[in-house]
C-alpha cells in the first residue's frame, strides 16, 4: 500500500501547493535524505483532460516505482526517497511561469518537471535556462526545436515538431491516393495555438507536395466548443480526407459533431486525445479506424508492461502516443542522476550525452532532441497502433476507409 503524507506549503494565485513524501511500505526518512522534485501542471482548466492522461498519471508512478524502489540511486550507492512539490497551474501560462519561479527560488528543489502542453513548455524554457534546470520538454512539438535546444542548453525537446507529423499523415494519405482509396482533396481545420499553428504551417506544403488540394481549411480559437459549422463546412467540401490539429476537447468536440452530422469521410484524423483510452467512450465504442497523432508498437513486451503497470496503479491506461515518452524521459532522469548524481550541471551533460535503457527502447538524444518517434496511429480494434513510419519494426498497416459512423 501507499504512505502519502501531504501538508499544504502555500497557495499560488489560487493553485495549491503540496510537498509530498511518499514512503510505499518503507520507513519515512527525513528531508535532507530526500531528493526534492517539483512541478507545476495542469490540474484544472482548458488543458486538465491532457495534463490528467499523459503528465501527472506517469509522475505519479514513476515516483511510485522509484521509491518502491528505495528511491533515486546515487553514484555512491546511496538511494534517497523522492519528496514532491506541485502546484495547479490553472491551464494558464502565467501561472505556470510564476510556479517555476517559486519552485525555484523558494522551494528550492533539486528537479523541474515539465508542464503539459506546447506553449507552457516555451514558456518556461527561458525560466528553466535563467535557473539552470534541466527541463524534458516531453508534451512540446515544435520545428523550432533545433533553435531552442542551441539557445537553452539544458532544454530537451522530445516529441518532434510539426513538419515530422505533417510529412508522415501526408505519405499514409499520398499512399492511399494512389491505391484509389481516397480522393485528392483534403479538409482541415486547426486550433490557433502553438501546436495547431506549428502543425498547420508545416502541413499545407506537405499536403500539396503529396499532391493533395485543400478544400477547405479554418483555423478555430482556442476553447472554441461549438464545431458545427466547421463539420458541416468540411462535408459540404467534397473531401475525403478530414484532418483536424487539435487539442483533447477540439478532438472530441468534433467527432462528436461528426458522428451527429452523420459525417463519414474515407479518413477522420484528429489530433491530441486521438490517443487517449477515454477515446473509445467519447465516440461511443465507435473509435475504429480514427487516425490521430502517435501511436506505440503494441506487441512491444516494454510496452505491454507499462500499459499493464499504469492501469494497475493509475486505474486507467495510459495514451498511446506521449504518456510512453513521459515515462520514458523519467527513466532518462533516473538514470543520469545514478550516474553522475544530483548536480544539474552534470545531469544535462549527461541527458546530453548518454544513452538510457526506457520502454520505448534505447535512446540517445541528436542535438538534445528524441528522433524515435511514432508520427501517425490509428484505432485498430481495441488498441491505438502505430502506422508511420512504415518501416519501422512495430508498424501496422492503415485501414482506409473507415467504418461509417452508426
Amino acid at each position: 500500500m501507499r504512505s502519502i503524507a501531504r501538508r499544504d506549503l502555500a497557495r499560488l494565485l489560487g493553485a495549491t501547493a503540496f510537498t509530498t513524501t511518499l514512503s510505499f511500505g518503507l520507513a519515512a526518512q527525513a528531508q535532507d535524505d530526500t531528493v526534492k522534485i517539483g512541478y507545476a501542471v495542469s490540474k484544472t482548466g482548458a488543458n486538465a483532460t491532457g495534463a490528467g492522461v499523459t503528465t501527472i498519471p506517469n509522475y505519479q508512478l514513476w515516483v511510485n516505482d522509484v521509491n518502491e524502489a528505495g528511491g533515486l540511486s546515487l553514484p555512491d550507492g546511496s538511494q534517497r526517497m523522492i519528496e514532491v512539490v506541485e502546484y495547479d497551474d490553472r491551464s494558464s501560462a502565467e501561472d505556470a511561469v510564476r510556479a517555476v519561479e517559486r519552485l525555484a527560488t523558494q522551494d528550492e528543489v533539486d528537479f523541474i518537471l515539465p508542464p503539459w502542453g506546447t506553449g507552457f513548455n516555451l514558456a518556461i524554457a527561458p525560466l528553466m535556462d535563467r535557473f539552470g534546470y534541466p527541463q524534458l520538454g516531453v508534451t512540446a512539438v515544435t520545428d523550432k526545436a533545433p533553435e531552442f535546444a542551441a539557445r537553452w542548453d539544458k532544454s530537451y525537446w522530445l516529441l518532434g515538431g510539426g513538419h515530422d507529423y505533417a510529412t508522415a499523415l501526408a505519405d499514409v494519405l499520398a499512399k492511399a491516393k494512389e491505391a484509389g482509396q481516397i480522393n485528392d482533396k483534403i479538409a482541415m481545420i486547426s486550433v490557433a495555438d502553438g501546436f495547431g499553428i506549428d502543425l498547420v504551417n508545416a502541413a499545407r506544403p506537405a499536403f500539396e507536395e503529396a499532391g493533395f488540394e485543400l478544400a477547405y481549411d479554418k483555423t478555430y480559437p482556442i476553447g472554441t466548443s461549438d464545431f458545427a459549422t466547421l463539420v458541416n463546412e468540411a462535408q459540404s467540401s467534397g473531401a475525403d480526407s478530414f484532418v483536424a490539429f487539435s487539442y483533447p476537447p477540439g478532438s472530441f468536440g468534433v467527432t462528436k459533431q461528426a458522428q451527429t452530422a452523420g459525417f463519414n469521410p474515407k479518413v477522420f484524423y484528429i489530433g491530441v486525445g486521438g490517443a487517449f483510452p477515454v477515446y473509445g467512450q467519447v465516440s461511443g465504442g465507435q473509435q475504429e479506424g480514427v487516425m490521430s497523432i502517435g501511436g506505440v508498437d503494441a506487441g512491444s513486451p516494454r510496452i505491454q508492461n507499462y500499459f499493464a503497470r499504469h492501469e494497475d496503479f493509475i486505474g486507467a491506461k495510459p495514451d498511446s502516443w506521449a504518456s510512453s515518452v513521459t515515462y520514458a524521459s523519467l527513466q532518462m532522469l533516473e538514470q543520469a542522476v545514478e550516474r553522475v548524481g544530483l548536480d544539474r550541471e552534470a545531469v544535462a551533460d549527461e541527458l546530453t550525452n548518454g544513452e538510457f535503457e526506457t520502454i520505448i527502447g534505447n535512446v540517445k538524444l541528436e542535438d538534445n532532441q528524441l528522433r524515435m518517434l511514432w508520427t501517425v496511429g490509428q484505432w485498430q480494434g481495441d488498441s491505438f497502433v502505430a502506422v508511420a513510419p512504415a518501416d519501422r519494426d512495430g508498424a501496422v498497416d492503415a485501414v482506409i476507409p473507415k467504418p461509417d459512423w452508426q
